[in-house]
């Protein structure tokens, strides 16, 4: 028989990766779902280090103005980590750590919003009520600027990214032609993707025409071929006077080597990579001898609020809304995911996947959404990427000029164990 679900317990949630200029929406769909349920909320301090560390925060010690906040608030309100659980086997002390947090404190949900190792962190925990006698749930909450969840139609986080990847590249690009008779010939942009060029090809989204920018976007997805990106951009200057390059940061050479790696590796044990745009230009200076500029938004691309997507903060906030539901329903091991069912007009819904599914798993590109030559998109890439950047969601403004964001006062909880070395 399987296990009833609890009736009485707290919720803990946590943020996970890399944050994103909507995360904090999900946070308030999580804390003000709960409330209406009458389930406490506590949140972990930076992610499942918190957890372990029981560094909790108790949520309810906000304000109802204070969480209504967080929904045009960026950043991650909690605090985040990049930090992956091995498997029970190889490090059975963390996870009967984990229990042991959750029983001092009643906790009988868990919901971790993050990616794709957040994902596999998810399922992971969402094991352990078997394993250690104890009964809890675990839902994980799609949050990545990648957009490289499966199963999912699009990721939160992604359709803000998207869409000032979009605006940047235009901006930028009017700047360029206004210049190219005397000064700059060619601008790269350097956006995130390590191994899938969704933000990327957002950027295609600024113009639709031959010579409209970006006149050539860069994959991962396709090998770097220096000759051919050299020839393209020679062209483009010959013919329209300036040529706008848009880049992930993930493209590799034909031996599978990053053209940005920087010998380094993250928490995660993925490669640091040290920037390609700078490459990129050294290559079109050398080669080509036109002026060029480069940048690299980095942070700016993921944090960017005041520009982000009115379709990204609603369905931010319903996954988070969603994931409850599925918590105290008594459902485990599953994630609430996007599902489209219109292009135009674009339509969505939120429905229960398994963890398993989604978790160690990549989506990238479509071969259908890339154009023959593979500098651009297609049709098809449009359609799924139009809708997501759609309509604004502006936070609210003070005298300054600047943007109010919340900030709460993430009031710690009382421990009761002994400290934990990991």
């Amino acid at each position: 028989m399987p296990t009833p679900p609890a009736t009485s317990g707290r919720l803990l949630y946590a943020q996970s990766g890399g944050v994103t200029a909507v995360i904090n929406a999900t946070a308030a769909g999580v804390i003000e779902a709960a409330r209406a349920k009458g389930v406490p909320v506590y949140a972990a301090r930076n992610g499942i280090l918190g957890a372990l560390r029981e560094e909790l925060i108790d949520t309810t010690k906000e304000s109802k103005t204070a969480i209504a906040a967080l929904r045009h608030t960026p950043g991650g309100a909690f605090g985040s980590c990049r930090y992956k659980l091995k498997s029970l086997e190889a490090n059975r002390a963390e996870y009967e750590r984990l229990i042991e947090v959750f029983r001092a404190h009643d906790i009988r949900w868990f919901l971790y919003n993050g990616g794709n190792d957040s994902a596999d962190t998810a399922l992971k925990i969402s094991q352990l009520g078997k394993a250690m006698d104890y009964d809890i749930r675990c839902i994980g909450v799609p949050k990545t600027v990648d957009n490289d969840l499966a199963v999912t139609d699009c990721c939160p986080g992604f359709g803000s990214v998207a869409k000032y990847t979009a605006v940047s590249t235009l901006e930028a690009s009017l700047d360029v032609a206004s210049m190219a008779d005397t000064s700059t010939k060619v601008f790269i942009l350097e956006v995130m993707g390590r191994h899938a060029g969704w933000i990327a090809a957002a950027a295609g989204l600024a113009g639709e025409g031959t010579d409209e920018p970006p006149h050539l976007i860069l994959f991962p997805e396709r090998v770097f071929d220096e000759a051919a990106f050299l020839a393209k951009v020679k062209a483009t200057v010959e013919r329209v006077g300036w040529c706008t390059v848009v880049a992930s940061e993930g493209i590799r050479n034909a031996e599978g080597r990053f053209l940005a790696e920087a010998g380094t590796r993250d928490a995660f044990g993925h490669t640091q990579l040290g920037g390609v745009a700078p490459v990129l230009a050294a290559l079109v200076k050398e080669k080509l001898g036109y002026k060029y500029h480069w940048a690299l938004p980095d942070y700016l691309q993921r944090s960017a609020r005041h520009l982000a997507s009115k379709t990204d903060a609603e369905q931010a906030y319903a996954v988070g809304q969603a994931a409850v539901d599925y918590a105290l329903a008594g459902m485990n091991a599953v994630m609430p995911v996007i599902v489209r069912s219109s292009d135009a007009p674009y339509r969505w819904k939120v429905e229960p996947a398994a963890l398993r599914s989604i978790a160690n798993r990549e989506k990238k590109m479509p071969r259908g959404f890339l154009t023959r030559d593979g500098f651009g998109i297609t049709a098809a890439a449009r359609r799924y990427l139009a809708p997501l950047i759609q309509g604004e969601a502006h936070p609210p403004h003070g005298s300054n000029g600047l943007p109010k964001y919340g900030r709460l006062k993430n009031t710690g909880v009382t421990k009761k164990l002994p400290t934990f070395e990991h």
